[in-house]
């Protein structure tokens, strides 16, 4: 991590980001296996308490100050619930009836969520026609991957692709959001992850009654999933992001969702031999280049090259 007051090289940043992706792309799998031996609830109760221990750690070591305003405690309490405890819960629920290779690409439509949100709820983006074309794109690309075509039987599988659409509308909320009312807190990228992950923690440690509560199952895939899930995933990722975010600004570091489904169907097709229909990368790739349009990085890399 870099140091609070002085900026990361962009080599830094760029290793920084690549990790970050290769981590958030392999949590998919995590879940899977930790799902093995612990209920969804306890999987998302986990993984926000070791993240906010491992970040809460971290913040001891350097000596971070934390937030002094309740308005922007307030605010870190929105993003904690919509950014952290709604889509973990969310994800963990739906990999229970999908394979971890289609919840990473599922994943990807994070930055067409983001635009939407950021558009139409927040209004701090006035999208071009182009960019507006990007999201119907990115819609045909998530019909493409559910495969209407195969029939809509309303199972299981078909509500829990619905859930994680719903979990990547709550991170498109989270990052409008931060960008609406949390953008100049002063904070390092270690205080401010920090800050949202334990109060998200916070209420989730208040609802252990109702989440967590059941039995568990525990081996050692099951607690290395978890460590990995909440220290690095939901922990030093977290700070590695917000780093990217300063550096970049939030379109370039949005990218991050190219790499993290190519690492999820990898990792699921090797390690736990989950098939792939051909409607899942095509959908994919349908859904990439929406994303291109509705950020305008079509017409960006043009005028560059002109």
């Amino acid at each position: 991590m870099s140091s609070p007051h002085v900026p990361p090289s962009q080599t830094s940043v760029a290793v920084q980001f690549a990790l970050t992706g290769i981590i958030w792309g392999s949590s998919f799998l995590f879940m899977k296996v930790a799902l093995t031996g612990l209920a969804p609830g306890q999987v998302a109760w986990g993984r926000l308490v070791l993240g906010a221990l491992t970040l809460g750690v971290f913040m001891l070591i350097r000596r971070e100050r934390l937030p002094r305003r309740p308005i922007v405690w307030m605010h870190l309490a929105v993003v904690g619930v919509v950014f952290c405890l709604l889509p973990f819960l969310l994800f963990s629920w739906a990999q229970q009836h999908v394979t971890s290779g289609l919840a990473s690409i599922y994943n990807a439509t994070t930055p067409i969520m983001t635009a939407v949100m950021a558009w139409a709820v927040f209004r701090v983006e006035r999208l071009k026609p182009v960019q507006i074309a990007g999201i119907v794109l990115g819609i045909l690309g998530v019909l493409v991957i559910v495969g209407p075509w195969q029939g809509l039987d309303l199972d299981q599988s078909l509500i829990a692709q619905f859930a994680i659409l719903g979990a990547t509308a709550c991170y498109g909320f989270g990052l409008a959001y931060m960008r609406r009312f949390l953008a100049n807190t002063g904070l390092s990228p270690l205080s401010f992850a920090f800050s949202y992950i334990a109060l998200a923690a916070a209420v989730m440690v208040a609802l252990t009654p109702v989440i967590a509560v059941g039995p568990m199952v525990w081996d050692p895939w099951v607690l290395g999933s978890m460590i990995m899930l909440g220290c690095l995933g939901t922990g030093v990722a977290y700070i590695w992001n917000q780093n990217a975010l300063r550096a970049w600004g939030p379109t370039r570091a949005s990218t991050v969702t190219y790499i993290t489904p190519v690492v999820g169907v990898v990792l699921g097709m090797l390690i736990l031999g989950e098939p792939l229909a051909w409607n899942e990368p095509v959908g994919a790739l349908v859904v990439f280049l929406g994303i291109l349009l509705a950020q305008d990085r079509l017409r960006r890399r043009r005028a560059v090259a002109v």
